[in-house]
């Protein structure tokens, strides 16, 4: 009997994973038809590919300087012209995505764990430890996410780690309001009352129906909030806050060209509009997301 209940038990795993995947699938397909969502997922596909692995869209050194090339115009060898010790900027662009991403991941996975315990535990003890909570939440979220940043990497430290915990701790709050208002929403539904009256723990409860089905608009968030912390993490590296010279990063390659905005407007203007394409890409795929969900 019990071999029997574990081939069941892994029968229905497996059609269940098959069924996620055929949903997933035929909800992807006919978004990659949509020219906008297409283009946006390639532009956030080569950011992906150029921080795990730039050497594969770039032959250049991101270090090697040229002084007898510094300020070149772009051409078909440097697409994106050179800086203004001769190096490729294409490459310095590239090789930046690594330290960019890296620090809005973990700033994404910092608020992600923080928002998530705080809104979970928020939600389900409700009466006093809720309304402490979402006081604190409201209180950061009442601070711009920006200087609440700024004020939190000037007292850790700079750096990109510091600046990735700084973002992170920013946009907790969000998180949290997200995580809550869906918690409390999946909570009162039929099917986690039903489980808890056949016996469930509310620990089970919490990781078998209510996470999964609370899990949506907080994805969407944590696409949205990625798109934000790059933003936010570059905006502190243009002020000075993220990793030193000569790293190569995409607010510190906007800033090091802020000098040359009338002689050669590439430097700034180049890494600048891609770190917009990136942004808004990661945007279109959230509301693309977020309205399937509806």
């Amino acid at each position: 009997m019990t071999t029997l209940t574990q081939k069941r038990v892994r029968s229905e795993t497996l059609w269940h994973r098959r069924s996620h995947l055929q949903r997933a699938t035929s909800t992807l397909l006919p978004l990659l038809r949509r020219p906008g969502f297409s283009l946006a997922v390639a532009v956030v596909v080569f950011s992906l590919v150029a921080a795990l692995a730039p050497h594969l869209l770039s032959s250049f050194d991101p270090y090697a300087t040229a002084p007898l090339a510094k300020l070149t115009a772009p051409n078909l060898t440097h697409w994106f012209g050179t800086d203004e010790l001769g190096r490729d900027l294409f490459t310095r662009v590239v090789y930046g995505a690594r330290l960019s991403v890296l620090a809005a991941s973990l700033a994404v996975g910092i608020a992600l764990v923080g928002g998530l315990g705080l809104g979970i535990l928020s939600g389900f003890a409700g009466g006093r430890i809720d309304a402490v909570i979402m006081r604190v939440v409201d209180v950061l979220l009442a601070l711009p996410g920006l200087l609440l940043a700024l004020a939190i990497v000037t007292a850790i430290g700079f750096g990109t780690v510091p600046v990735a915990i700084a973002v992170g701790i920013g946009i907790i709050p969000g998180f949290a309001r997200t995580t809550r208002a869906e918690v409390l929403r999946v909570k009162t539904l039929p099917y986690v009352e039903a489980a808890r009256l056949g016996g469930a723990s509310w620990g089970r409860t919490l990781l078998r129906h209510i996470l999964p089905n609370a899990w949506g608009p907080v994805a969407v968030l944590a696409t949205l909030d990625f798109g934000a912390a790059i933003l936010a993490t570059a905006g502190l590296s243009f002020l000075g806050f993220g990793a030193a010279p000569p790293a190569a990063e995409w607010g510190t390659l906007i800033a090091n060209g802020r000098h040359f905005l009338i002689t050669a407007p590439w430097v700034s203007l180049l890494p600048g509009l891609f770190l917009v394409a990136v942004v808004f890409s990661l945007n279109h795929i959230a509301r693309t997301f977020e309205e399937i969900q509806r």
